[in-house]
């Protein structure tokens, strides 16, 4: 994307915006580098996560990001082996419970709403609990280690504090003894040692060594001799601890030097979700939503909001284009909102394409560009020695050099600044050139003939932004479809102009003028209500469709969750039959036991027909539930390889893909799962044959060798991954495969375009792309053999 486009549509503003949000400086930074992503995809996704932030700041209020800064400095210094300061490895350690809490943040229960595009974020994220809580037990705050740092710096302060307590008691008895010689009857410290203050003409009274003196020379700062040794100890005592703290602080960051690739790729991540949770809160503060996006050249934005003028004045925008036209030049008086407008059609364009949320009504549309150019204000350049005319040209002339089909040009008064009649037909010969390139182009002018022009060319709509002649202010809304009618002489009316010089104006224009703004007049009305209804149904539409998707989004998973219930409620049927089996067991033993101490012979016989009643109740219901299972199909008699069958257990179709082994178990594929399951496990599905003569067609490819439906290249050069991909697509190819998922990460992005470049070429691709929101977007390229 052209920096001019981002400068001009002031996308650095809204940067800004979004970094008020951030909990660190490393989330700044990847702010101000961020742009307009360069395929639909990484914008898709992007949203895509930008809105799973803002649902999960709904439901679960603030992310866990208490207390965390920036530690890029500290990881620096770790990688290279240095000892790290206490705050330095409190805040990794911040970092690390942040993380880890995240994971939990993010985690959900079966069946509630999921957040694939952050979950996958944080399956980088490892845990590292025991280093966490390794320095929380020994770091109290920046300055102070904790007593529970090591038993060794335990003794140690331990000593130091009966030291001290022991030359306390010392000092006090010493002044005591030397009373009379002391400037007062205190003592104090001075380079880490007890002295006591005696007055100068005393010094030979207190036999001791002189560390200090008073500013008047009155009084000397004297250690008595029989304080040095206590003194000599409490200093060894404090350089111990201090050696003992600097051995703990390279032990903790000898632990984050083991573990630094985790605690790099942990704060790595971290940053990436304050971006995130960054871009969400911006989102929730303008109440944005996510827009549809589509490669095809068609925005559609429902009542969009400029994101730097104040919501409480703002007059939303209702524009499209790209279906029935490409082309929408805006008419209407100056300061009547033409130029916000257009650039709140660009900025809400590089917003959305930088996985930024808009302000604007849900099943707003945006369209991806590769370039959007931007020709709007007064670029009058004095170094330069151009004029404002002169600065507008040079900009459209590069704007004609590098415009295409994927391209959005908006330009603001078009021709404006030299002779009216010369600017209006270069003017229409700059939007023809352009319009014939299938760019697409948004253009604000004054123009009439421009008007004209609009009206009968293909392809091109007229828009005009509305002024109420009532009030003579405009009103900022924007009318498409109906060119903007000049109002001038109903102004001069209102005004108080006479009438007569107003009717001498109008003679001196051609009646057909006066038709063409008449006309213009009678259109508005209808065209705008026509227009209005058109969305609204379209809109309708849309929410029509979403609310389909949902509902058979619900019923698929309550089929599920049927099914799950049924095997459930077999699997205790099951199991209450056992106990109670074993229970009649017991109590026949019991009665057996019973018998033994003199019942007789006819009652042993009615018991054990009663025992034999309840065995064959228990055995009949038991039966009855096996076969409850196994009435669902027939049992499989031969395995075919890509035969769909029934798996009773899932309560779904499964696909064979091996052979049964030595256990009696083979490989089936249940929608994305491969799992293993026992041969008497499955049953022959309905239409089965039907499946049975589509797949045979195909069975002698199958039956040469199994070929997994994708192949991972993370971790290779592009060289070794352009060999195993050419290898790997022979071998889809003569197993009969029609899609295959190639893996590459995403990376720098070398070793995708290696692999999509030569693709482009291989003889057994019929078409490529990159992967979805669902299927790995960018990291992957979905091919499709021929």
């Amino acid at each position: 994307m052209n920096e001019r486009a981002l400068r001009v549509l002031e996308f650095n503003k809204i940067k800004e915006m979004v970094k008020g949000y951030t909990s660190t400086e490393a989330a700044k930074d990847l702010i101000d580098d961020l742009k307009p992503y360069d395929n639909i995809y990484e914008v898709k996704e992007h949203l895509q996560e930008t809105k799973e932030a803002l649902n999960l700041l709904t439901k679960k209020g603030a992310p866990p990001f208490e207390g965390v800064y920036d530690i890029r400095e500290g990881i620096k210094r770790a990688e290279k082996g240095f000892s790290l300061m206490p705050g330095q490895l409190l805040r990794i350690a911040t970092m690390l419970r942040c993380a880890r809490k995240f994971k939990e943040y993010v985690g959900h229960k079966e069946g509630e709403e999921s957040y694939k595009v952050i979950e996958d974020i944080c399956e980088g994220i490892v845990p590292l609990k025991t280093l966490e809580d390794s320095i929380f037990n020994a770091i109290v705050s920046e300055e102070e280690i904790s007593d529970r740092a090591s038993s060794a710096l335990y003794n140690i302060r331990r000593a130091l504090k009966d030291k001290n307590a022991s030359v306390r008691d010392k000092v006090n008895s010493l002044m005591r003894s030397y009373a009379p010689y002391l400037q007062e009857s205190i003592y104090t410290i001075r380079g880490e040692r007890y002295v006591l203050p005696v007055k100068a003409e005393h010094k030979g009274s207190v036999p001791g060594l002189v560390h200090d003196q008073s500013s008047s020379g009155a009084t000397l700062f004297i250690e008595p001799m029989s304080l040095v040794n206590l003194n000599n100890e409490i200093k060894e005592l404090m350089l111990k601890e201090k050696a003992e703290i600097e051995r703990i602080l390279q032990e903790l960051s000898g632990k984050i030097y083991d573990s630094i690739i985790a605690v790099r790729n942990n704060a790595s991540t971290i940053w990436e979700l304050d971006f995130i949770f960054a871009k969400a809160k911006f989102a929730s503060s303008l109440n944005c939503i996510c827009p549809n996006v589509n490669n095809e050249g068609i925005i559609d934005i429902v009542e969009g909001r400029h994101p730097l003028i104040d919501p409480k004045v703002v007059v939303p925008l209702n524009i499209y284009l790209g279906r029935g036209f490409t082309s929408l030049i805006i008419t209407g008086p100056n300061t009547g909102g033409k130029t916000v407008s257009l650039k709140t059609v660009g900025l809400l364009q590089i917003m959305a394409m930088s996985g930024l949320m808009i302000p604007a009504r849900e099943n707003s549309t945006v369209s991806f560009f590769k370039e959007i150019f931007a020709d709007i204000g007064d670029e009058q350049s004095i170094e330069q020695s151009l004029s404002t005319f002169s600065s507008h040209m040079t900009n459209i002339v590069d704007i004609i050099k590098k415009a295409d089909e994927n391209s959005l040009a908006l330009f603001d008064e078009l021709g404006a600044g030299t002779d009216p009649t010369e600017g209006a037909a270069l003017a229409v010969s700059i939007l023809e050139n352009l319009k014939k390139r299938k760019v697409k182009i948004v253009a604000t002018t004054h123009y009439s003939e421009l008007k004209g022009y609009a009206l009968k060319t293909e392809g091109v709509e007229n828009a005009s932004v509305e002024f109420d002649v009532e009030t003579l202010k405009p009103t900022y809304r924007l009318l498409i479809g109906v060119p903007g009618k000049s109002n001038a002489f109903e102004i001069s009316k209102r005004l108080g102009l006479p009438e007569y010089i107003i009717e001498d104006a109008k003679k001196s224009i051609s009646s057909e003028s006066l038709k063409f703004e008449d006309l213009i007049q009678s259109l508005q009305e209808k065209s705008i209500k026509a227009s209005e209804d058109a969305r609204k149904s379209e809109m309708l539409k849309l929410e029509a469709i979403n609310l389909k998707d949902k509902y058979e989004e619900k019923l698929y998973s309550l089929e599920e969750t049927r099914g799950k219930l049924i095997i459930d409620a077999q699997k205790e049927g099951k199991r209450l039959i056992k106990e109670t089996k074993e229970e009649a067991d017991n109590i026949l033993k019991n009665i057996r036991d019973l018998e033994r101490m003199g019942y007789s012979s006819d009652v042993r016989q009615k018991l054990e027909e009663e025992r034999k009643k309840l065995t064959n109740k228990l055995d009949k219901l038991e039966e009855e539930t096996d076969k409850s299972e196994k009435d669902k199909g027939e049992k499989i008699e031969e395995v075919k390889l890509g035969e769909e069958v029934y798996l009773p257990k899932l309560n779904k179709n499964v696909i064979i893909l091996s052979k049964p082994d030595n256990k009696g178990e083979v490989q089936v594929q249940a929608g994305i799962m491969k799992i293993s399951v026992k041969l008497e496990d499955l049953r022959v599905a309905n239409k089965s044959k039907e499946v049975n003569k589509k797949i045979n067609k195909r069975e002698a490819k199958l039956n040469i060798r199994m070929v997994d439906p994708s192949l991972d290249l993370r971790g290779m050069d592009a060289e070794e991954a352009i060999y195993s991909t050419d290898k790997y697509l022979d071998e889809a190819y003569m197993a009969g495969l029609k899609v295959v998922t190639i893996i590459h990460g995403k990376g720098t992005g070398i070793l995708r375009k290696a692999i999509n470049d030569m693709l482009k070429s291989h003889s057994h691709v019929k078409s490529h792309r990159l992967g979805e929101y669902g299927e790995g977007g960018s990291g992957v390229t979905i091919a499709e053999l021929k």
